[in-house]
């Protein structure tokens, strides 16, 4: 079962994202909605990131113990961002484009972390994949509030598109592989096998359109350079 400090900890979560948002629109008034929301799951990946890195026992076995007792921390911070994801869910359902992409992704990702939680088992992966996951998302947000700032098309938002980019390809496809390897061959519940290998086949796919975008935004402004320098 899952104990009930846990359970109180992603009430707790869930109501503090949610004052972190109202905040931050009475900070920002006449910003988005989106906008605003980005800045909250900015903060939320700086915690989750910070969080999961502090609860690794041991750097030089990062994925390790496997299919293992979770750890007093590692319970925390999925807690963390479960309450962050329950958040997100309803928030998204006010906005005026409801994304069900997204929508159908927070309900999985809530069910998988919670799957964990209540199993009290696999931390190490899970926490691991939280890792992997929110690395990025800090320079996914940057992108989309660069443009609402009036960055769009610019040498700065090129270099937030290629950052992420860099940093989405190296974590995901790389660090991914492995960790959906390691997760699949212990013993480790179904459900928490198969959020590893959704995970991995969604980051795919991922993968390959951004993959595109930054090659279609590559070209873009290599084709707008000669013209600037032919205008010249």
């Amino acid at each position: 079962m899952m104990e009930d400090y846990i359970i109180n900890l992603i009430v707790v979560a869930v109501v503090s994202w949610t004052t972190l948002f109202i905040l931050v629109r009475w900070v920002f008034p006449k910003r988005s909605f989106d906008f605003c929301n980005r800045l909250v799951s900015t903060v939320h990946a700086v915690v989750a990131v910070v969080s999961a890195s502090r609860s690794v026992a041991d750097w030089r076995r990062p994925v390790h113990p496997i299919a293992a007792q979770s750890s007093h921390l590692q319970m925390q911070s999925l807690a963390i961002t479960v309450g962050y994801l329950i958040y997100d869910l309803i928030c998204c359902l006010f906005d005026k484009r409801i994304n069900i992409d997204n929508a159908v992704h927070h309900i999985v990702s809530i069910v998988g972390l919670g799957a964990g939680l209540f199993y009290q088992r696999c931390g190490t992966e899970m926490v691991a994949a939280l890792w992997i996951t929110e690395i990025s998302s800090p320079l996914l947000h940057l992108r989309e509030i660069l443009k609402e700032l009036g960055y769009r098309d610019t040498d700065l938002n090129l270099a937030a598109d290629v950052s992420f980019a860099v940093v989405f390809s190296i974590a995901r496809m790389v660090g991914g592989p492995y960790l959906c390897y390691v997760t699949l061959s212990a013993d480790n519940p179904f459900l928490i096998k198969a959020m590893a290998l959704g995970l991995q086949l969604v980051s795919t796919f991922w993968f390959y359109k951004i993959a595109r975008m930054v090659k279609y935004k590559l070209i873009k402004r290599t084709s707008t350079s000669k013209k600037e320098v032919e205008a010249s």
